[in-house]
């Protein structure tokens, strides 16, 4: 990141070779005093590893440093950037939180028989409809005091849920299929038709 503005000396590999260059580059230039090297330690807070790692740069590198920020930020909206490329974009984690509360909705998928699980053996393909989402929206007083009542212990051997579930609220027309063996089949309340939080 730096241009070379200081000098480190390098490290003696043995006592040998630190005589030999000793007597053989006497007209060298003067050899700069070492630092420790800027390691992090392992175990601390990460805010006590990066004032560490601040505290050890010189005045001149932290004015190198934000110069050389600023001016790459002042490439970067020049050049039609909207953000600051220096730092990580915070729209993966935006992404995420939006697909965690999407509304209940409806959903489909192709699969074959024997992916559903119901024990046909079936290279036939159907479409699978299912339903997928949060229901935030819907909490009622109900699912607040039943939750308040659970806490409190009031009610602990019966499993309860206190919050709305995305789930089928009707369902599509029986699926017929052959399977494997030339056998024909017909399955009910396979596919979901239209969803809710229940």
């Amino acid at each position: 990141m730096f241009n070379g503005s200081r000098t480190y000396s390098p490290l003696p590999s043995s006592p040998a070779s630190r005589a030999s260059s000793s007597s053989s580059s006497s007209s060298s230039l003067p050899v700069a005093p070492r630092r420790p090297p800027r390691a992090l330690p392992r175990h601390s807070s990460l805010l006590a590893q990066y004032s560490s790692l601040l505290e050890s740069y010189t005045e001149g590198e932290i004015r190198q440093l934000i110069s050389a920020l600023v001016e790459r930020y002042s490439q970067a909206m020049n050049s039609g950037g909207h953000e600051l490329p220096l730092f990580p974009k915070a729209g993966n984690r935006m992404k995420r939180a939006r697909a965690r509360h999407k509304p209940c909705a409806l959903k489909e998928l192709e699969v074959s028989v024997s992916e559903l699980g119901l024990g046909y053996e079936s290279d036939e393909t159907v479409l699978f409809r299912y339903c997928s989402g949060t229901c935030d929206a819907a909490v009622r007083n109900y699912d607040l005091s039943l939750k308040s009542v659970r806490s409190r212990k009031k009610i602990r051997k019966e499993k309860v849920r206190a919050r709305p579930c995305c789930r089928p609220l009707a369902y599509d027309d029986d699926v017929s299929f052959l399977d494997a063996y030339n056998r024909y089949y017909t399955v009910n309340e396979l596919s979901a038709k239209e969803c809710g939080c229940v």
